[in-house]
């Protein structure tokens, strides 16, 4: 039976790689073909394992693949055969030039808009995927739709509402499908025909549809809010180890209140990922953009919070471990910025261990998935660093352990064991409050949590 439409995205990373895959197995009739300029990468997918970890990925994409489902660097000829074209590809912080550290890098975005424009061959619908400021798509139909330009392109907006380590499942039970339009007919012809693909696998109340502005905004926005509460509760367990408050039960006692709810209110060394942070800093540069300048300073201090907590744990294993860490081998259990993920993008790992190792400790990572994303992050630093898969290694013959991503096999280590294989005083750096710090200290440790009295022998 031939194909209803042609699908394409452009981009097999961690929105388009695995979007793309529940797609093609919830929808038979159509192709879904995804390109990407990087070889390897097509490679792993063409191989039925996923150039990342991703939980549920493998068996999503191996159901579908080389059945409705193809990668291929041939973006030119993905572009041509396409009906709708989901542009998924990164769009990274400046770090040049005005707005350097804050405003979104579009430059990879422009130039795919005018790949898609030289090699479509006729009408298409172009989808914002990936996360974008506010009024990119009258950018990108100024690109695709020129004064007298014979091919009519319509730009719909539908953002990823995905977290790392939940992707497939969001992506397969979705809170919220959000598919923005131009509010012309062949405006709101578009974002039907986003709809009715959506349609095959999620409930109708759960696509919602918008203008194209709004659609670009509430992106942005909801990562704003999430990030926010992150900073919230982080500063509100900076004031429980001041007034010996446990911020455990100051987060249940605000998560029962039903106007605010308990996700998102776990304090931690810190936020990271792909998102928050550059879209924070995205939102606070178009804030002074339209002079809204009170507005961007309230935001730009949800990212000035987090980085003061990744500051503080620094500064607090420092002054624990007699105001030196010069030496000492610190083992650091998980380097992935969230358990679940090999992602170590704004991770807070990489600034807690940069700031040790320019303190002279001796650092040793541990993770199940994230050593290589360690290594290259802490490259600038070859040499000073151990690497090591098994942790009872890492562990041995350390003075501390900074507990740094919240991967739940880490709850489940013989202690014991560990705490016998390390130099005197024994030290633990909850970062993530995973761990039973009661049950800790009585083997011996001096325990650190965050917003959590300090256990010290």
């Amino acid at each position: 039976m031939p194909f209803t439409k042609n699908i394409l995205s452009i981009g097999a990373g961690y929105v388009g790689g695995p979007t793309m895959a529940v797609m093609a197995d919830n929808c038979r009739q159509c192709a879904v073909n995804v390109v990407d300029i990087d070889a390897d990468r097509i490679a792993a997918w063409n191989s039925g394992e996923p150039p990342f970890y991703e939980p549920g990925l493998k068996e999503v994409l191996q159901r579908a693949l080389n059945r409705n489902l193809t990668f291929s660097t041939d973006v030119a000829a993905g572009i041509r055969d396409a009906d709708i074209i989901f542009v998924s590809i990164n769009t990274p912080t400046k770090t040049f030039g005005d707005g350097a550290g804050m405003a979104a890098d579009l430059q990879y975005w422009e130039a795919t808009a005018r790949q898609i424009r030289e090699h479509a061959g006729g009408d298409k619908i172009v989808v914002e995927k990936s996360t974008l400021p506010v009024r990119t798509a009258a950018s990108m139909a100024g690109i695709l739709n020129p004064k007298g330009g014979q091919i009519r392109f319509e730009i719909v907006s539908n953002p990823e509402f995905l977290a790392e380590g939940t992707a497939i499942r969001d992506l397969q039970r979705p809170d919220r499908v959000l598919i923005g339009g131009h509010q012309t007919g062949s405006g709101r012809n578009a974002v039907q025909e986003i709809v009715d693909i959506y349609a095959n696998w999620v409930d109708p109340e759960r696509i919602l549809t918008t203008n194209v502005w709004s659609s670009e905004l509430t992106k942005l926005a909801a990562n704003a809010f999430l990030a926010q509460r992150i900073s919230s509760i982080n500063s509100i367990a900076n004031i429980c180890e001041a007034t010996e408050a446990d911020i455990d039960e100051v987060a249940k006692g605000i998560g029962m209140d039903s106007r605010i709810g308990p996700d998102y209110l776990r304090c931690s060394v810190g936020f990271g990922g792909s998102c928050f942070e550059k879209d924070i800093l995205n939102m606070v540069y178009m804030c002074r953009y339209y002079g809204l300048d009170d507005v961007a300073d309230f935001w730009h201090k949800v990212v000035t919070i987090n980085s003061y907590q990744k500051d503080r744990f620094v500064r607090r294993m420092i002054t624990a471990m007699f105001s030196s860490v010069v030496n000492k081998r610190i083992a650091v259990l998980g380097f992935a910025f969230k358990a679940d993920t090999g992602d170590t993008r704004a991770s807070p790992a990489i600034d807690v261990c940069r700031q040790l190792l320019e303190e002279r400790a001796v650092v040793v990572v541990t993770d199940p998935q994230a050593l290589p994303g360690a290594r290259a992050d802490l490259a600038s630093f070859d040499g000073c660093v151990e690497y090591e898969e098994d942790p009872y290694t890492a562990a041995a013959g350390s003075h501390a352990l900074a507990i740094l991503t919240d991967w739940p096999e880490y709850r489940d280590l013989d202690y014991k064991r560990i705490y016998e294989a390390m130099e005197k005083p024994a030290f633990v750096f909850d970062g993530r409050n995973l761990l039973d710090h009661r049950t800790l200290h009585a083997l011996g440790f001096n325990v650190y949590g965050i917003g959590k009295a300090t256990l010290i022998h």
